[in-house]
């Protein structure tokens, strides 16, 4: 099974910004014809000894591709969010493993930010949940809430799915009286990870399905329970493309092969959509979250047929103000729009430096702005632009929407209020 993990450790460094996608065309010659005399030209070129560094004539490698945009235009960068936010996606878990002192840190730069609270979305039934229960709420508890994971795995063999516990009999009711126990301990909604549809495979070696009617008493336990589910499923539309001139997000697939989902060894993006909506209209007492803008921030009038479909879904933005600050017209008209069915996320913890860009984002309207720290970005070679978003729907995305959807969140955010400002939310 290929890894499709990519939440590396961040860098600390802010990128510097990038020109306009034009220039990215124009250095990639994407959709030329290559002749066979202009291939061993190249060819030559790379074993002649000579850096490809665009320098005094020379040819220049897209990953070193570094341009300092030359517009002037107004900055309005934020130290905080306008309102308390709750960030629904984290993975404290994952990217500190235990460490208190980053804990601790990160608890600060929370304060400073005007973070109320963070869904972090690690902790798998058993021992791993009680760890980050631990981890989290020894000293932090009105800060955090706890989103379970499904162990599909169990005590099986990693490369052996026949011995996995999702495919013995009565696993998802075990997992339903699972989450049972652990919503009594205070455990507040269930994370599904893109695995489930892209990785995690039945006994005959075929993927398990993101509908398998298997695992329905699971989605209506959550429902039964009160508590939400945050899904990922897919991934962004490039990542299901040839990996070729014409893919834009060629540079990163470049360094990152193993994140390509195209060919016949994976399902199609529709078709995991289809069966993702296919469980959301089954189950319509559980509400489903749809992690990264459903994974389609590409396209924003499919997301909102979808929301205008199924009550119970609602989406949040992490990982994916890359997409949405590219098409702001787009992203603001479909934002105010679907202001009751947004909550905020960021996929952190994240530098910073990255947090605060999420503030500039939804809050101003600056323009060519770097989305991400990193160099080069990590999700496509080009700038965005701020959304400049109303206060009253600031309020829904921040804080308003989680505090109604996800149990927990709304004595947090007072405990936080009455904590730092005295006030009750407003």
């Amino acid at each position: 099974m290929r890894n499709i993990d990519r939440n590396a450790t961040p860098a600390t460094d802010i990128v510097a910004q990038l020109v306009a996608p034009a220039a990215i065309w124009m250095v990639l010659t994407a959709c030329q014809p290559v002749s066979a005399q202009e291939t061993d030209d190249a060819s030559q070129t790379a074993t002649s000894g000579q850096p490809l560094d665009g320098r005094e004539g020379r040819d220049l490698l897209l990953r070193n591709f570094r341009p300092q945009s030359k517009l002037v235009v107004a900055a309005n960068p934020k130290s905080q969010a306008k309102f308390p936010a709750v960030d629904v996606h984290t993975h404290f878990y994952y990217k500190m493993r235990g460490n208190q002192q980053t804990l601790d840190d990160y608890v600060a730069m929370m304060d400073r930010n005007q973070i109320a609270v963070c869904v972090s979305l690690d902790g798998k039934l058993g021992g791993q949940l009680q760890q980050h229960r631990k981890y989290l709420w020894s000293d932090y508890k009105d800060r955090f809430v706890i989103f379970a994971n499904i162990d599909w795995q169990g005590d099986g063999v990693d490369d052996d799915p026949a011995t996995w516990a999702c495919h013995r009999s009565g696993f998802a009711a075990r997992t339903a009286d699972a989450l049972a126990e652990a919503v009594e301990a205070g455990i507040s909604g269930v994370k599904i990870f893109k695995r489930f549809g892209l990785g995690h495979r039945n006994p005959d070696g075929s993927l398990i399905e993101v509908d398998d009617r298997r695992f329905d008493p699971i989605w209506k336990a959550c429902g039964e329970l009160g508590i939400p589910v945050i899904i990922h499923t897919a991934d962004p539309a490039a990542f299901f493309d040839p990996i070729d001139a014409t893919n834009e997000r060629w540079e990163e697939l470049s360094r990152h092969p193993e994140w390509s989902f195209h060919g016949d060894e994976f399902p199609g993006r529709d078709e995991l959509f289809a069966a993702r909506n296919r469980v959301i209209a089954r189950h319509p007492e559980t509400h489903f979250i749809g992690a990264h803008v459903a994974n389609n921030a590409e396209d924003l009038k499919r997301v909102g047929r979808w929301l205008d479909r199924y009550p119970n879904l609602s989406i949040e933005p992490a990982s994916r103000i890359s997409e949405l600050g590219r098409q702001p017209f787009t992203a603001r008209e479909f934002m105010i729009r679907y202001a009751d069915r947004l909550l905020f996320g960021t996929d952190g913890p994240w530098p910073e430096t990255r947090v605060r860009i999420y503030w500039r984002f939804f809050e101003t309207r600056d323009e060519s702005f770097a989305y991400s720290e990193k160099v080069p970005p990590p999700q496509g070679l080009w700038q965005i632009y701020g959304v400049d978003l109303p206060d009253d729907v600031l309020r829904k995305l921040y804080y308003e929407n989680a505090a109604r959807l996800i149990p927990g969140v709304a004595q947090r955010l007072e405990n936080y209020r009455a904590k730092h400002t005295g006030e009750d939310i407003q």
